[in-house]
């Protein structure tokens, strides 16, 4: 696993025995599991498994109440603890809620996240030309549809270029054709940057199309987990079993014609 070099297992996210409640609320329990640099990874899962949550608990946005969650190697949350903070664990997120600067434009809200950086306006233009809204650089997110304002979002977190690329439900409302050609293109600059992609998303074809690895949530807890190709040979999760269900249906479709 990696991009033409040989991993170290202390590499990347460890998590160990990992919980996480709201109230009287568990959205999250005995979660074990590794997230290595190379392959991309999926957070798969229907409404209300704990796919965001988990996510967030590795961007160190939350903390967990149990267990313990490594960055190479070093315990960055354990216990209700946060031991490193989110902005030095070289990842870049796009949230569901998008988190745009409405006073700053397309490309001031892409710039802002990457410092003074000699390469700035290159690499800022290059990621809005990747999402495809270069030619919208001086407006304003209130000024954008939605789509252009996801797009906007995802410009933003590729130009950090961080070593972790966190993506929560990032492709929703998204035309199938747009959708399909930032995927490649994600794939692509993920590639050539190193970057891991870790995808959370309730729709198995995404995942697929990003991901080779796939962590499958289920009433908080892992249901399984692997490359997903292999996963869908025999699932065991209710959304992978579906998923198969489907594509089987689609198959016959055609094949009947």
């Amino acid at each position: 696993m990696g991009q033409g070099k040989k991993m170290n297992m202390q590499t990347g996210f460890r998590l160990q025995g990992i919980g996480k409640s709201y109230g009287k609320v568990q959205v999250l329990s005995g979660i074990s599991c590794t997230i290595t640099p190379g392959s991309g990874w999926g957070i798969l899962g229907n409404s209300g498994s704990g796919k965001s949550t988990l996510l967030r608990l590795l961007a160190g946005l939350e903390i967990p109440d149990k267990g313990t969650i490594f960055l190479n190697g070093s315990p960055v949350s354990a216990d209700g603890k946060i031991m490193l903070a989110p902005v030095n664990r070289k990842i870049s997120m796009v949230f569901q809620d998008l988190a745009l600067w409405p006073n700053l434009s397309v490309k001031e809200n892409v710039l802002l996240c990457m410092g003074k950086k000699p390469e700035a306006e290159e690499r800022a233009m290059n990621s809005l030309s990747i999402c495809g809204i270069a030619a919208l650089k001086s407006k304003y997110p209130g000024e954008l549809s939605g789509g252009e304002q996801q797009r906007l979002a995802l410009a933003r977190a590729l130009a950090t270029r961080p070593e972790f690329l966190f993506l929560d439900e990032p492709f929703n409302g998204l035309d199938i054709e747009i959708k399909n050609n930032i995927i490649k293109k994600i794939k692509m600059l993920a590639t050539e940057n190193h970057i891991t992609p870790v995808l959370v998303s309730h729709d198995p074809m995404e995942v697929l199309a990003l991901c080779s690895e796939v962590i499958v949530l289920q009433q908080g807890t892992i249901a399984e987990s692997g490359k997903i190709n292999r996963l869908l040979e025999d699932p065991v999760s209710d959304v992978l079993k579906a998923f198969r269900e489907a594509d089987k249906l689609i198959r016959n479709a055609f094949c009947s014609r």
